[in-house]
């Protein structure tokens, strides 16, 4: 099989029933979905090395959970038939967040990202989550979607924050407060 189609070469590219420019917000969006899937992939090697096994088992879920988000936002038209994010997908974020958040120290200030590998890896999750879910919005201000990979996405963000926090506390590494902060966290 070869990889390479020359399909593209114009500047434009295939999606779900249709063809539109690489620019496309719809590419934007889904394109930086597959790249924040890569750094997932990235945060579930190093959760392997740290003997963090339940979280590197929720890191590959999450990960068939960006490709079900990107498939949502390919379609030239909308299928809401088709769509495979569900409600139930921030519901089990929620759920994994608040059994995270149970061994983190309490939080009052905004932290620096950063303290382990691990931790420094999922903060750039959350940092290109969040991201994605702003070229999201952008998209579907114009181009109706699924409402639910937005929603997603803003609560996976919130995840990867406590997923890192969690890292470091089970590597015995505080994190590091930003110096001046304020209390924001109650």
């Amino acid at each position: 099989m070869k990889i390479y189609t020359k399909t593209g070469d114009a500047g434009e590219t295939s999606i779900i029933g249709g063809r539109v420019p690489k620019d496309d917000p719809r590419i934007e969006a889904y394109g930086t979905i597959d790249e924040l899937n890569s750094f997932t992939g990235q945060a579930v090697c190093l959760a392997k090395e740290s003997g963090f096994e339940e979280l590197a088992r929720q890191l590959v879920q999450i990960q068939h959970e960006l490709f079900d988000c990107g498939s949502d936002l390919a379609y030239a038209r909308p299928r809401e038939d088709k769509y495979k994010v569900k409600t139930g997908l921030v519901d089990h974020l929620e759920t994994w967040m608040d059994e995270l958040e149970e061994g983190n120290p309490p939080l009052e200030r905004f932290i620096l990202p950063g303290g382990s590998p691990l931790a420094a890896a999922l903060h750039v999750c959350r940092t290109v989550c969040r991201r994605a879910e702003r070229l999201t919005v952008t998209l579907q201000r114009d181009i109706e979607s699924n409402p639910e990979v937005r929603r997603y996405l803003n609560r996976l963000s919130d995840y990867f924050f406590v997923a890192a926090r969690a890292a470091n506390a089970r590597a015995g590494i505080p994190d590091v407060e930003y110096e001046r902060s304020g209390k924001v966290f109650r």
